[in-house]
This record gives C-alpha cells, structure tokens and sequence, in this order.
C-alpha cells in the first residue's frame, strides 16, 4: 500500500506522503510569514508616528509575522495529514481527497467555537478547495486540448509539406496564443527527433539504404 502511493505521488508530481507533510507546512509558513512581514511592516509603518516609522514596521513585523506564519504552518500541516490519510484509505490521488482534507481541516482548526461553528466552517473550506480544484481542472483540460490541437496542426503542416521545406506552422491566437508567445523557445518540426517524430509522436520515412 505504501509503495503504491508513492507512486501516485510520483505520478501527481507531488512529494510522497509523508514527507509531502513537512513539505507543505514549510511553504504555508513560508507564504504566511512574508505574506505577514509586508502586510504589518505597512500597517506598522502608517500607525506610527513619523520619524518612527521605520521602527513601528520592524516592532510590527517581528511581533506579528511569525505569528501569521505559525497560522499558516499549522493550516498547512492539518491539510496535508489529512490529504495523505484520505489518500492512503481510499487509495487513489484526485480533487475528491483535496476537498475532504480542506473541510476536515476547516473543521478542525474552527473546533473551539462549537459545533456550528465548526461546521460552517468546514463547509467553506470544503467549498474554497472545491472552486480551487475545479479551476485547475478546467486549466488542465484548457491547455491539453490546445497541445493537442497545435500537435495536430503540426503534423498535419508537415505532411503537406515537400521534402526539403519548411512546414508552414499556423499562429495559435487568441488567450493561449498569448500564453505560446511566452514559451522560452520555439519547437520546430522535423523529420528527426528523440522520438522520430513530432510531439511525440511517430512519422512515418522512408528506409534509406546504401548503394554498392
């Protein structure tokens, strides 16, 4: 069971469980803390009198950042345990395990103030991991389609195209032309590549052989 999510932890991209834990409380501290540092150092900065402001902004920050950061930390902490949990007794990776640990751990932390308010609060963190799901989802779909679409237009370029010439590649347009246009460097199409062919996918050449 352990080695078969590791892999699907390999699989998502993400940190097996459970090192995926200390990963993610990590970075929700390190997002709180800096995020705090700038959001007090201003309002410690505008509270205090001038020529102390440069004072109350340190005095603000120090006091108040790693406050923030712990608060994320254990945000962080919370959702991961249950993340791996979730994932370890139903043992699979999808959004479904994300929107389970983000009301548990909703719940959890709002504990304190009842049971009502403990379920409310679940509920909205269920339902903010859901919307968070659900707008990566759709960004996956988006750009797997728009590959496919380049990858098809590509190869359909290619086989129009004589021996010798460049393939005319059609501009992409539109929002994800926008996105193309950032790409570090563009991909040419060849007869010849790691894998044969374009995208990963084969073409089909001609054998070539030796004359005696």
């Amino acid at each position: 069971a352990a080695r078969s999510l590791f892999a699907m932890s390999a699989n998502e991209g993400r940190e097996p469980c459970p090192d995926r834990i200390l990963d993610d409380m990590g970075v929700a501290f390190a997002m709180g803390a800096i995020g705090g540092s700038v959001w007090h150092s201003v309002r410690g900065a505008k509270n205090s009198p001038k020529g102390e402001r440069w004072a109350g902004a340190v005095t603000a920050v120090k006091a108040r950042a790693p406050v923030l950061g712990g608060n994320f930390g254990v945000w962080g902490g919370l959702f991961s345990t249950f993340d791996c949990s979730i994932a370890h007794l139903r043992q699979r990776e999808d959004p479904w395990n994300a929107i389970a640990s983000g009301a548990l751990t909703g719940g959890v932390l709002a504990a304190r103030g009842g049971i009502k308010v403990a379920a409310r609060s679940a509920v909205a963190g269920g339902v903010i991991l859901a919307i968070f799901e659900g707008i990566g989802i759709m960004l996956t779909r988006t750009l797997n389609k728009f590959a496919k679409q380049q990858q098809e237009a590509a190869l359909e370029a290619y086989s129009k195209t004589a021996p010798g010439e460049e393939p005319q590649l059609p501009e992409p347009t539109g929002f994800m032309g926008a996105l193309a246009t950032l790409a570090p460097a563009e991909q040419e199409v060849s007869s010849e590549g790691l894998d044969g062919g374009y995208g990963g996918v084969m073409v089909d050449q001609a054998p070539e052989f030796d004359d005696e």
